[in-house]
């Protein structure tokens, strides 16, 4: 990794995530979504963000519609706003971020030419591009946290499997081995850990469900139909206390399966889909120190804070 990053002198570390930018060239709508990420890196003043995928649009477009023509720069002037305030930021690839004009080999190297950005490459022998882990330190310089981060993949490859791609075994692997390599035999408490990727796994449907959920659920989850096991993943590892992921624009729910917290962004972007009345936002994330947990909550377009989101209660027979 690039850096530590280090929380701050009051025991916070707070984390801001965009997701679903649908950046294309710099168009009204496009502006719409600087000034929302503009205004609520003002007010929150993350020590982190973490674009959750789909930065760009770099795919076909309906007939009359302007295709991104040039994504490199649609990547650049997407997270300008971030860099340029020197905030250090991370990301995973989407769906979207590569599907015409570049790949993703092409866009990582893009992303890593910024000066404040803490993503890598990867390993090259993983498959995907965005394979990573940031550490974060305490106020006196001791490992205190890590962070995940996954590529998702966009379509399935194997013709008779439709739908999204699924985290492959190799990352698990790796994923695994990262969990290992930061919480060493005979350490007596695994240190806290998040994991952020674009595309939801089946359990954000499970947890939905089976279990209590706070938030929207007002498309379906969009996850691939394989389950290639990254839950039981990091259920097995034991130190991921939460994931957060994108995609589907109008899910902004969380809900706690066997331990591990599964959390949607809020949809960040106006050049994509959306619902009336649903208002584009970030979620923000906000770890403390000797604090089990995390605390977090929705930052909306017209600067209002969500602390309490709706009740879903599988288990309650909603009476017509």
């Amino acid at each position: 990794m690039n850096r530590h990053l280090t929380f701050k002198k009051d025991g916070t570390f707070k984390m801001v995530q965009f997701t679903d930018l649908h950046w294309k060239d710099g168009r009204a709508e496009d502006q719409r979504t600087r000034e929302l990420m503009d205004n609520i890196l003002n007010v929150e003043q993350p020590d982190l963000v973490v674009f959750t995928g789909d930065i760009i649009y770099s795919a076909p477009v309906s007939p009359g519609e302007a295709e991104c023509e040039d994504p490199a720069q649609a990547f650049r002037d997407a997270v300008s706003t971030v860099e340029e305030r020197g905030c250090p930021w991370a990301f995973v690839f989407g769906n979207h971020d590569t599907e015409i004009r570049i790949t993703r080999e092409e866009l990582i190297q893009v992303a890593l030419s910024h000066r404040h950005v803490v993503a890598e490459s990867g390993p090259k022998d993983v498959s995907g591009y965005g394979n990573y882990s940031v550490e974060l330190v305490d106020t006196a310089g001791n490992p205190a946290a890590n962070l995940y981060f996954l590529d998702s993949g966009d379509y399935s490859n194997l013709e008779h499997v439709p739908g999204y791609n699924w985290i492959q075994r190799d990352q698990l692997n790796w994923l695994a081995g990262e969990s290992s390599r930061l919480n060493p035999k005979g350490t007596a408490n695994k240190l806290p850990a998040l994991a952020f990727f674009h595309i939801p796994i089946p359990e954000y449907q499970e947890v939905w469900d089976t279990q209590v959920c706070y938030g929207h659920k007002l498309e379906q989850v969009c996850c691939p139909t394989v389950n290639s096991g990254l839950f039981t993943t990091l259920l097995e590892m034991g130190d991921v206390m939460g994931t957060f992921c994108g995609h589907d624009h109008i899910n902004d729910y969380c809900g706690t399966l066997h331990g591990i917290k599964l959390c949607y962004g809020r949809a960040s972007g106006y050049n994509t889909y959306g619902k009336e009345g649903f208002m584009r936002g970030a979620r923000v994330i906000q770890l403390t120190q000797e604090q089990e947990g995390f605390d977090t909550w929705l930052r909306l377009e017209d600067g209002s804070v969500v602390n309490e989101q709706p009740t879903h209660d599988p288990n309650v027979t909603i009476e017509s």
